[in-house]
C-alpha cells in the first residue's frame, strides 16, 4: 500500500510533507484563541475550514469575528487565507496551511442583501444559511416545521451564486436544502452531516437530499462526530468502522467516490464552556442525549469525535481505515480533499 510505503520508508508523517499527494480540506472545524496557530500546519490539515465567528452574530460581531482571522494569518506566515482554490494548493506546495472562511449561520446579513458581498471581499467563502432554528432565510433541522426558503432567502441563493460564495446545507432543513440545490446555478455542499438511513439524527441528511446535492456535483461532507455515528441502540463509544459505513453508504448510493468529504468537526484550541454548547443551542443535547447518556456530554472530551480518530493527529488511522475497506490512493485523496477543491474551484472566484 502506498501510503504504508511512504510512511515506512520516509521515517516521518509523510502528509504534512510537500510531496504527498493528499490534500486535506477539513470541511468543517472550530479554532479558539487559544490554539497553536504558529504549528496549525503540522497538524496533518492543508486547509481548515473555520467557523469564522458565533453562530448567532449580528453584523457587526461577524465582522468582527471574521477580522480576527485575517490577524491571525498575519501573525503567524504558516497560515495564509483560502481565498481561491489555488491558495490551497499553494499552501500544500510551500509546506503551510489556509484558513478557510465558513459562516455557520445567516442571520448577520439581516434583511441587508449586499452585507454578502462585504463578507465575501473580506474573504468569507463558504455559508450555511440557518444554524439549526429558523431565520429570515429558511427553516433550520431541529424546527417543527420545514417551510423551505423564504423570498429573502431565494435571493440569498442568486446573490452568492453572483458573488462565488459556496452554500453549506449543515444544520439546515430539509426542505431548505432541496430548495437551495435547485435555484442554485452552482453546486451546494453538506460540510459535515452523515447519512440519516445509518443514524436518524435530525443533524443527518436523506438519500433524497445526497442524491440532490450530488447530481449538481456537490460534495458530502462526513463527519467522525461521535453522536452523527451512535447506531440505534448502540452504547459503546463510535469508531472509525461506525464512520466508515456512511462513507460507503454515499459512494454506493451515489454510484461515485467523488461524492465524499470530510468536515471533522474538531477543534484546536479549548471549546470555551465546559459542559454545554459553545455556540448556545438549547436543542444540541437533545441532539446528541443518547449519546451523552452512553458515551459523553461534554463538548470538550475527545470522547465526542471516535474512538481512533479524535485528534488531528490520528488522520493515519482514517487514511488506513479507508485502504482496507477496499479504497485506493486515488479515492482516498478524493475523500481527504480532492472532491472538495474541485467544488471550491467551482464555485469561487479565481
Amino acid at each position: 500500500m502506498p501510503t504504508q510505503e511512504l510512511r515506512e520508508n520516509k521515517g516521518f508523517h509523510p502528509i504534512l510533507e510537500r510531496d504527498h499527494p493528499y490534500v486535506f480540506i477539513d470541511g468543517c472545524m472550530q479554532a479558539w484563541p487559544d490554539a497553536d496557530f504558529a504549528n496549525a500546519h503540522r497538524h496533518g490539515a492543508t486547509c481548515y475550514s473555520v467557523t469564522a465567528w458565533r453562530v448567532h452574530d449580528d453584523f457587526e460581531d461577524a465582522v468582527e469575528g471574521l477580522m480576527f482571522w485575517h490577524l491571525v494569518v498575519r501573525q503567524n506566515p504558516n497560515l495564509r487565507l483560502a481565498l481561491s482554490a489555488q491558495d490551497i494548493v499553494t499552501a500544500k506546495e510551500t509546506g503551510g496551511a489556509a484558513l478557510l472562511m465558513h459562516a455557520q449561520g445567516g442571520e448577520w446579513i439581516g434583511a441587508k442583501l449586499h452585507r454578502i458581498e462585504a463578507m465575501v471581499r473580506l474573504g468569507l467563502r463558504m455559508m450555511l444559511p440557518a444554524y439549526n432554528r429558523m431565520n429570515h432565510i429558511c427553516d433550520g433541522c431541529l424546527e417543527r416545521s420545514d417551510n423551505g426558503l423564504t423570498a429573502f432567502g431565494k435571493q440569498v441563493v442568486a446573490e452568492a451564486n453572483r458573488l462565488g460564495l459556496l452554500l453549506d446545507g449543515s444544520h439546515v432543513g430539509r426542505r431548505s436544502t432541496l430548495e437551495m440545490i435547485d435555484l442554485s446555478s452552482q453546486p451546494i455542499v453538506f460540510s459535515h452531516s452523515n447519512v440519516r438511513a445509518l443514524v436518524d439524527s435530525p443533524r443527518n441528511i436523506t438519500d433524497e437530499q445526497i442524491l440532490a446535492c450530488t447530481a449538481r456535483g456537490g460534495v458530502i461532507g462526513l463527519a467522525p462526530f461521535g453522536p452523527f455515528c451512535l447506531k440505534q441502540g448502540q452504547t459503546t463509544w463510535p469508531t472509525l468502522s461506525d464512520f466508515i459505513d456512511h462513507v460507503d453508504y454515499v459512494v454506493q448510493l451515489t454510484g461515485s467516490t467523488d461524492t465524499v468529504g470530510i468536515g471533522t468537526d474538531m477543534s484546536l484550541g479549548t471549546y470555551p464552556y465546559h459542559t454545554t454548547d459553545p455556540w448556545g443551542e438549547p436543542d444540541y443535547v437533545q441532539v446528541g442525549k443518547d449519546y451523552a447518556r452512553h458515551v459523553c456530554g461534554d463538548v470538550r472530551s475527545p470522547m465526542r469525535a471516535l474512538a481512533d480518530f479524535n485528534t488531528y493527529s490520528q488522520v493515519w488511522n482514517l487514511i488506513d481505515a479507508l485502504a482496507a475497506r477496499g479504497y485506493d490512493d486515488q479515492q482516498i485523496g478524493g475523500f481527504l480533499g480532492g472532491n472538495f477543491l474541485r467544488v471550491f474551484g467551482q464555485v469561487w472566484p479565481s
